[in-house]
């Protein structure tokens, strides 16, 4: 290894960085100073020629896809303009994730602006599925028996509330499961229990996203079930936890997002009429990352272009990474390009990746479909390759590392292959301080094992892109909560969640060192503040002190005797703090915290969303989160120039209760900018997306990527599991039977045989996103596991095979 940290890339790359600063680059990674002097590369300028009619797009890794669509968008605006169409007509985008809305938008904002002369923000219409289903119900809830006023459930509160019907249904019915528990398990069921309550939980989630995909309600698929002949316990527990579920919703008259897909197309199904003017204000659509379409995406934007036919999709199957848990599926963009070959285009150019990554990534196309022991061609990786930029493009390949590609494959523990990338970025990372570099993981897991030896090492680091969405929200909970009280100081209900959710849990591991042997509830205490950093909200297990002294908050009328006090404070009047040692103090060192933020109610919303989390936060992932934040509630404020801070702090906690999915935010990675000299940890889902100069992919074994044979492992075949059965594909499968009508046709044990191969391709895929991140050099390793004792793992076979290339080719 020594001889490949000690070389990396070489000054050449530095010169030609330097001398295409402020060049246009045809995939869009930097901004142009101009439009005007941008020349699209040939693949670019055939999408670019686009009239009319559907096109689907085959789009590369770091092609500039996203670049290339951002413009086709500008220019069909233009062409609205000039027809006059402007004012009742919009084009259509259509993307996975919202941080790509608010990437989009910025762009075609850009690109109007600077070659049209037009006004951002008008002609053009940028949602996600979700975000366009709830345009389509909410312009008409009545076609669909809603009232105007409709709620939609976030996705916190509908984890929780399927979480309580599972646990509901398993102390009801403790032998649920039985049948496919393994005896020598169920005779010490308390050693597996919790595994189940997951498996369970998996199960439930499976059972209601197919049905909802479906179209079919539970009480639909109760009645087919009772016409089966034999018992079928997977489905039977997986139609009631549906059932509890849809009824909780109803109980709330509300909907969750997956009902708004389906409630979306039933308006357009209701009204024809409808579904025309929709057509007609959305001339034309242009769908992005439809490598992950699904079933209903595919129905709904079918439907909407079927009067006009203008259907642009773009996407890279060989990209496809969420098949095996959500509904997307990458046939539906490759049988669109087959069907309509003519207007087919592909962007195979990019300038990411130096030429002996490219040479590594077209390899594993080659590999896995003509050579992979198991993957049938159709599941395999398919062109376009890879290409390198033009000669004289401004956005050329860079020069390679020294080596640009090293596959370490002696076996390791998981402990020494941390230790070999910390004494490696150990020496790299002093030579190479302008340069970006990450290590990328299958799972989070691994993440968290290396970035306490990376702290240990004192290495810099960033592992935000490894938080949970959980904890993502908590932090911009923990704002809102506060922006809210801001916004009514005069409200006392407002004041009692600042002091309970936010403030208190940051306090309490000195208030449990302080109490631990006078106060009983110190315990719970102490872990409070790590429960709400993970979203988790139980304020029955606050001290008593904490809890009462909130309730008096809240019963509190006056405010200002407490916050600015002149002849009575209102503090004096709570007897019983000084009977808690600290507890006057902590009720003070409150009391200060509010007037400052009270006080910078003056400032503008991004500067007052920095000083809160400056007060709150100490993490850098929930700084960075604040920064975001603030960035996105000031760019509402300029494009809603009406919107008072009351507003804006209703859409952070839109934001907190996740249903700024519809408005465009998330926490998903596009946002995410890496920085030079300090190591990025992530998962290889996270890193889609991103690039860096040097990338690590660690575990690249037959754990992480199996390769679909009886002998691999598999997450989703539990080991107390009888006959290594998936009981969440079994249960997926019994579904999409019990749908047609009969489960006489239902085999034990095949749809786990399709799952393994669903998974491997999956896989697959994911090895092939984190060879493309990047860009001059590349690390692949592998670990035998913590079992290796028992049961080692082994190389990917995909590992094998690379290894055995780069051999070759030197």
């Amino acid at each position: 290894m020594t001889n490949l940290i000690q070389n990396s890339t070489t000054p050449q790359d530095h010169q030609r960085a330097a001398s295409n600063a402020g060049t246009p680059r045809p995939d869009g990674s930097h901004e142009f100073r101009t439009l005007h002097s941008f020349t699209p590369r040939p693949a670019q300028a055939r999408v670019l020629e686009y009239s009319g009619g559907p096109m689907g797009i085959m789009a590369v890794p770091g092609s500039g896809k996203t670049f290339t669509l951002s413009l086709l968008a500008a220019r069909l605006v233009e062409r609205l303009a000039g027809e006059g169409k402007l004012d009742d007509r919009e084009i259509l985008i259509v993307t996975f994730t919202n941080s790509a809305v608010e990437n989009f938008r910025s762009r075609i904002g850009n690109f109007v602006r600077q070659e049209q002369g037009l006004l951002p923000g008008v002609g053009y219409r940028v949602r996600t599925l979700h975000g366009l289903a709830h345009d389509i119900v909410r312009e008409r809830p009545g076609l669909v028996g809603l009232s105007e006023d409709f709620d939609i459930i976030d996705e916190r509160t509908a984890t929780e509330t399927k979480r309580d019907a599972v646990l509901s249904y398993l102390r009801q019915h403790p032998e649920a499961f039985a049948s496919y528990i393994h005896p020598d398990f169920l005779a010490n069921f308390r050693r597996i229990e919790k595994y189940v309550i997951e498996d369970a939980i998996d199960i439930a989630n499976t059972t209601i996203r197919v049905a909802k995909e479906l179209r079919v309600q539970p009480h639909e698929l109760l009645a087919k079930l009772r016409k089966q002949s034999g018992t079928w316990p997977l489905l039977d527990f997986g139609l009631r936890i549906y059932a509890d579920y849809q009824r909780s919703l109803f109980m709330r008259g509300a909907v969750d997002f997956d009902d708004l897909i389906v409630l979306a197309l039933q308006a357009l199904d209701a009204d024809s009429n409808y579904l025309e003017r929709l057509q007609t204000r959305w001339p034309y659509v242009l769908e992005d990352e439809a490598q992950d379409s699904g079933s209903l995406q595919e129905n709904m934007l079918r439907k909407l272009t079927a009067g006009h036919s203008n259907w642009v999709r773009v996407g890279d199957p060989n990209q496809a990474i969420n098949t095996t848990f959500t509904s997307a599926d990458t046939r539906f963009l490759q049988d669109f390009v087959v069907h309509y070959v003519d207007q087919a285009r592909d962007l195979p150019n990019s300038g990411r990746c130096a030429q002996p990554i490219i040479d590594l990534a077209n390899y594993l196309i080659d590999w896995s479909s003509q050579q992979h022991p198991h993957l049938p061609k159709h599941m395999a990786l398919a062109p376009p390759y890879m290409q390198p930029t033009p000669l004289g493009d401004p956005q050329p390949n860079p020069a390679p590392g020294n080596p640009a590609v090293y596959l370490f494959d002696r076996a390791m523990t998981p402990e020494e292959e941390s230790h070999i990338v910390v004494a490696s970025l150990q020496r790299w990372l002093p030579q190479n301080p302008e340069k970006t570099v990450a290590v990328l993981v299958p799972e989070n897991s691994r993440g968290f094992h290396l970035t306490e030896a990376l702290q240990n090492a004192q290495l810099p680091f960033d592992d935000s892109l490894l938080r949970s969405a959980s904890a993502t929200r908590a932090a911009a909970q923990a704002l809102s909560t506060i922006l809210s009280y801001i916004t009514h100081p005069q409200e006392t209900r407002y004041l009692e969640p600042v002091w309970s959710e936010v403030w208190w849990p940051r306090q309490s591991a000195e208030w449990a060192m302080r109490n631990t042997e006078a106060d009983p509830f110190a315990n719970s205490a102490a872990t409070d503040g790590q429960r709400k950093a993970e979203g988790v909200n139980r304020k029955s297990e606050l001290p008593e002190p904490i809890v009462t002294f909130g309730r008096a908050l809240a019963r509190m009328s006056e405010p200002e005797a407490f916050l600015f006090p002149s002849k009575t404070d209102w503090l004096n009047s709570i007897t019983w703090l000084d009977e808690f040692e600290g507890m006057r103090e902590l009720a003070e060192k409150f009391r200060t915290d509010l007037r400052r933020w009270t006080a910078a109610i003056v400032l503008p919303v991004d500067e007052l969303l920095l000083t809160l989390g400056n007060d709150l936060f100490t993490k850098p992932s929930d700084l960075a989160l604040t920064h975001r934040l603030a960035i996105l509630l000031k760019k509402l404020g300029e494009e809603n120039p009406t919107y008072r801070l009351p507003e804006l702090a209703a859409e952070l906690d839109n934001i907190a209760q996740n249903k700024r999915r519809i408005l465009g935010f998330n926490e998903d990675s596009q946002g995410y900018v890496p920085k030079p000299g300090q190591i990025t940890v992530a998962t290889m889902h996270a890193a889609k997306g991103l690039e860096w100069d040097r990338v690590y992919l660690l575990a690249v074994n037959n754990f992480g990527f199996p390769s679909g044979s009886l002998g691999d492992k598999y997450r989703g075949e539990r080991w107390y599991v009888r006959d290594s059965q998936n009981l969440v594909a079994e249960t997926e499968e019994q579904v999409r039977q019990l749908h047609m009508g009969t489960l006489d046709d239902f085999i034990p044990g095949k749809a786990t045989e399709k799952a393994r191969l669903a998974v491997a391709a999956e896989r697959l895929r994911l090895l092939y996103v984190g060879i493309t991140r990047a860009r001059c050099e590349l690390i692949m390793m592998y670990n035998v596991g913590r079992n290796a004792e028992r049961d080692p793992n082994q190389p990917a076979v995909a590992f094998e095979a690379l290894r055995q290339f780069v051999h070759a080719k030197k």
